[in-house]
């Protein structure tokens, strides 16, 4: 019954609004209420005439900078509001609707009409109950008009009288934080969060948190993270976000046990308060089962047409057969040579007719234009034709493909980026087999395979960080020019593992070879090195060396709080040596290395205020 009245009220509102904006004058609402208002509810006269009134009064008028025209209500024995000349006990007054008529809805409708400089001034005018436009945005959300509801959320959320937010708010937060993610408004993004931190209701401002921790863990910062997730525990203790957020966390972290037994623990928390609904209850005790899967299958089911293709991928990579022998032979000065063989240039062919796009040139990483609008085609195509994976081109294409995608996901490394790795060290150790040499980017094929090393050992850095660093090393040991980059990850990898002795012997390149690009990492990481292995003295040479390298890194992973160091807009391949942009990369990559390591960011902050005269530029 309540559903047919709350379908008649929004169709008889929805006619009277469109009348009302004829003139909005009252006179031509009350006629139209007669003639045609019945129609719409029920064939019943007299509600027509009774809601006439009731909607008129709550109506934003143009005509009036979109404040309503209230009538007032009559007593019982006086003139009715609907002019129908009878007394209100004898008319409007006697009639009894079957559901409330809610305050805001003519608002909620004119909010869903209006357009261009009519909603601008509309929402600008500061009117709009909190609930229309919390109703109003949601809609124009899930009908696909981001413009709309991002205007008419902000307006929701900027008022600054965070007491008349509606606590349905949470789901029209978390809407226009994705809108501004969609639509490139970084910044805007920042504004709303800090708003919520600094301002904001305590249930936005947990979920503000959790949002806070998951683009942490999207740029790979996890110190940051770890604190968002810290303030949103005590900001939200039951919230079972929470639960999801720390398994995702434990595992970036690469804590695949202890993200275990903590989501045995949320299951075992929530379960007793009983406020969970069983699918909850369910994804709780898959997590706490097996983590890692649990994430990796959740990712493929929001992948939607993607879902399928990607888990008969996932099943191809379980069985896929031996990788065959590659053609390999010793160059000129015991360089070592991959060279395309017909059949493989042939495979290639058949998969470029599907796959898009190649590899962005001289570039380690990369592609040269986005393959995944389009695979729908390519994935089923690869999974019907598994020969393809027997040229290094095919797998080149495939590994970079999903390392775009999947790459900083540690749940994604053993079901996708594992059983490329295999083949890659299969074609690797024929490569070695052929004797001492080099295998260097610029001859015949050999960027093919480094360039695959290359997308793998970021692929696996987080999910599968053993196989990653003795892929990276099996790498380093054919390329010793380290033309890949490959030393300062090795030597992050070691100090996460604890083994600082071998970290502090990779940070060293060979004789006579440069530091390089990453000579901040390396020069960092030797200082952490040394200090764990109770060397100081020789610590603080590296320390100072780091600060001749960039001025700016010290003072940044000392700091708890610093604002972050990319312009917007900005990415990896912005940064500059000697940046701030630079530090700010090794602060989001190091910092929980340095937190971690009892006594050590007080160590690097003491020998900073020991030796103030260059400590920034």
């Amino acid at each position: 019954m309540l559903a047919v009245w709350v379908e008649q009220l929004l169709g008889y509102a929805s006619g009277a609004l469109k009348v009302i904006r004829r003139d909005e004058r009252y006179p031509t609402l009350v006629a139209w209420a007669r003639e045609e208002g019945p129609s719409l509810v029920g064939g019943k006269l007299p509600m027509a005439q009774a809601l006439a009134p009731e909607l008129w009064s709550q109506t934003p008028l143009e005509r009036l900078d979109f404040a309503a025209e209230p009538l007032a209500r009559p007593g019982r024995n006086e003139p009715c509001w609907c002019d129908s000349g009878r007394k209100t006990k004898q008319c409007c007054g006697a009639v009894r609707l079957p559901g409330p008529v809610p305050g805001h809805l003519m608002w909620m409708l004119s909010l869903r009409e209006w357009k261009g400089d009519t909603l601008k001034a509309a929402l600008a005018s500061g009117r709009a109950p909190a609930q229309a436009l919390l109703e109003a945005g949601l809609i124009a959300a899930e009908t696909g008009q981001r413009g709309r509801a991002q205007q008419i959320l902000e307006s929701l959320f900027e008022r600054g009288d965070w007491s008349r937010l509606p606590e349905q708010a949470e789901p029209a937060f978390e809407i226009l934080l994705d809108l501004y993610q969609e639509r490139g408004f970084t910044r805007k993004r920042e504004a709303l969060l800090d708003a919520v931190l600094d301002q904001g209701p305590l249930f936005l401002r947990g979920v503000a948190l959790e949002r806070l921790c998951l683009m942490h863990l999207d740029a790979d910062d996890l110190d940051s993270a770890r604190a968002a997730f810290v303030r949103a525990q005590q900001a939200l203790p039951d919230s079972p976000t929470l639960a999801y957020i720390e398994a995702m966390l434990l595992l970036h972290e690469g804590h695949e046990q202890e993200a275990a037994e903590r989501a045995r623990f949320w299951f075992r928390r929530l379960a007793r308060q009983g406020e969970l609904d069983p699918d909850q209850l369910q994804f709780l005790a898959d997590l706490a089962d097996n983590p890692g899967a649990t994430l990796a299958e959740q990712l493929l089911n929001a992948e939607e047409d993607l879902a399928g293709p990607l888990a008969s991928l996932q099943a191809l990579l379980e069985v896929l057969p031996t990788a065959p022998k590659l053609q390999v032979s010793g160059g000129a000065e015991g360089r070592l040579e991959y060279r395309q063989s017909e059949r493989e240039a042939s495979l290639l062919a058949a998969w470029r007719d599907h796959f898009p796009v190649e590899a962005a040139g001289d570039a380690s990483l990369g592609l040269e234009g986005d393959p995944w609008p389009v695979a729908g085609e390519w994935l089923p195509e690869l999974c019907a034709h598994p020969e393809w994976l027997d040229a290094p081109a095919v797998v080149e294409g495939l590994v970079l493909a999903l390392t775009t995608r999947f790459g900083s996901l540690p749940w994604m490394a053993p079901s996708l980026f594992v059983p490329l790795a295999e083949r890659l060290e299969r074609w690797l150790e024929q490569v070695a087999a052929e004797g001492p040499g080099a295998l260097v980017w610029e001859d015949a094929d050999n960027a093919l395979l480094l360039r695959t090393g290359l997308a793998l050992v970021v692929g696996m850095e987080r999910g599968a960080r053993q196989r990653s660093r003795q892929l990276a090393e099996r790498l380093l040991a054919l390329d010793d020019h380290d033309s890949l980059g490959l030393r300062e990850l090795v030597l992050d990898q070691l100090l996460r593992d604890g083994r600082d002795a071998e970290a502090l012997a990779v940070s060293h390149p060979p004789a006579g070879e440069p530091l390089g690009e990453g000579a901040l990492g390396l020069l960092l990481g030797r200082a952490l090195a040394l200090y764990r292995l109770g060397r100081q003295e020789e610590g603080v040479e590296a320390l100072a060396e780091a600060r001749q390298h960039n001025g700016h890194a010290l003072a940044l992973l000392c700091a708890e709080t610093p604002r972050p160091g990319f312009p917007s807009g900005a990415g990896e391949g912005d940064v500059e040596p000697g940046s701030r942009a630079e530090a700010w990369q090794y602060r989001t990559l190091m910092r929980d290395q340095w937190r971690t390591t009892p006594g050590a960011l007080a160590w690097l902050q003491a020998w900073l205020e020991a030796n103030p005269e260059r400590a920034a530029r």
